[in-house]
């Protein structure tokens, strides 16, 4: 049995949180982000990781700085043996020089793929047919330290961000167990990571998330997959901005009359709008701030027709 100061702060940590309390390792202490606005209504709230930790009975830190000298003391007299940071901050080596077996991190990627903020994004956004989950031990370089384990999942070709992030949450957190099972019979040790194989995954900034019509349908349809739901691929119509959350390609032996990327062609039960080598349907979209609705409840509320223009 191994005792751990877990990490972690988003949903994506939950499972593994979850999973670790049911193990026969003994979870000492958690580190999570202070409470802060969350939500539409911007309410002060504490994180899905606390929230998991309070039901838990277990005792909760919440540091502003991980270099503060009080934050740090509880952590040394934790006595933990290893830490596990699962979708957390960057830990300074004040922190990492603490547990004797080190620190574990589980990455949402096959690393050295896709080291970074947005793994599950960025992926599908490049229309990757695969990607996985890394458990690793943690050094200062990002996402650069040795491996321990590896799973390797597929990738369909409609799966949003949404589904994928869920899926490689329930992955991660058996694959993290079995890791910490590992390491506690002295079966496994980090492997060095190609770094001729490394690329980033760097964090999604508002410009990001803009659709280029112009693009071809694939890359149009891989840009909203990946965004969805949050933060959401964005557009302009009709000066208003416009979230597409789910889209179709059309097949290949579909014809429509030659128009400009961000042409609605038609309208009915789906949106159809030009690309740069043909049309896309969107199924689901919404108005910023509103709730997503299919492209038929949308049309029922909005005057959308073609020769409109999403820009």
């Amino acid at each position: 049995m191994l005792s751990v100061v877990f990490m972690g702060t988003p949903e994506f940590a939950v499972p593994s949180l979850e999973a670790l309390t049911r193990s026969r390792h003994r979870v000492v202490a958690v580190v999570t982000g202070p409470d802060k606005p969350r939500g539409r209504g911007k309410r002060i709230a504490p994180s899905p990781v606390k929230n998991c930790a309070l039901a838990a009975g277990l005792d909760v830190l919440q540091p502003e700085s991980l270099r503060d000298e009080n934050f740090l003391e509880k952590l040394r007299d934790a006595r933990a043996d290893i830490f596990v940071v699962v979708a957390f901050r960057i830990l300074p080596a004040e922190v990492l020089a603490i547990p004797p077996l080190g620190a574990v991190n589980l990455h949402a990627s096959l690393l050295p793929r896709y080291r970074g903020a947005a793994p599950i994004h960025r992926a599908l956004m490049n229309g990757e047919t695969e990607t996985g989950v890394t458990t690793f031990l943690l050094r200062e370089h990002i996402d650069a330290g040795g491996i321990f384990l590896q799973e390797a999942v597929g990738v369909g070709e409609d799966m949003t961000a949404g589904e994928l992030h869920d899926m490689l949450a329930e992955r991660g957190a058996s694959l993290l167990l079995t890791t910490l099972d590992g390491i506690e019979h002295g079966k496994l040790k980090p492997r060095e990571q190609d770094e001729s194989l490394a690329t980033s995954a760097p964090k999604l900034f508002r410009e990001d998330c803009r659709i280029d019509w112009s693009s071809s349908g694939k890359r149009v349809h891989d840009h909203v997959r990946g965004l969805s739901p949050r933060p959401g691929a964005w557009t302009l119509w009709s000066n208003r901005i416009v979230k597409i959350l789910r889209t179709r390609r059309v097949p290949m032996t579909f014809s429509s009359p030659t128009a400009l990327p961000g042409v609605v062609l038609s309208v009915g039960e789906y949106i159809l709008v030009a690309c740069g080598d043909g049309p896309i349907e969107i199924l689901e979209l919404t108005l910023e701030g509103r709730k997503p609705m299919t492209a038929g409840e949308f049309l029922r509320g909005y005057r959308l027709q073609p020769g409109d223009s999403f820009t």
